[in-house]
């Protein structure tokens, strides 16, 4: 059995793919486009709202920030999420894999109306 929680529960981890020692790459700082939500997805927590993409990324982001990068929400265009990768996560060399297989995963097993998060530079 693994020591990475949620692992075999259906929660996807974002695999080690880069590391950096620049103590200053990981950034909190987390930019919400706030958008009105009706009472009925404010519960669900499988609706696409700002709330709910910001729960999926948190369980996301102690990988991330581990590697010493951080994703923030950018925009919710319909059902594409807009972010942009923070720290080494911006500028490594895998944050394609990073994004697709690990965080466009992660959304929309969690969320299904999400079709597709691109990256915003």
């Amino acid at each position: 059995m693994s020591n990475h929680p949620g692992i075999g529960r259906g929660v996807t981890v974002v695999p080690k793919l880069c590391t950096t020692d620049r103590p200053d790459a990981m950034s909190t700082e987390t930019a919400t486009n706030p958008e009105s939500t009706t009472p009925e997805q404010a519960s669900d927590p499988r609706a696409l709202t700002v709330e709910n993409v910001e729960r999926v990324l948190d369980e996301l982001r102690p990988y991330l920030m581990a590697d010493g990068g951080n994703v923030e929400i950018v925009e919710l265009d319909g059902p594409v999420v807009k972010v942009r990768l923070q720290g080494a996560c911006g500028s490594c060399p895998s944050s394609t894999m990073t994004l697709k297989m690990g965080i466009e995963r992660k959304l929309r097993e969690s969320i299904p109306e999400v079709t597709e998060v691109v990256q915003v530079l």
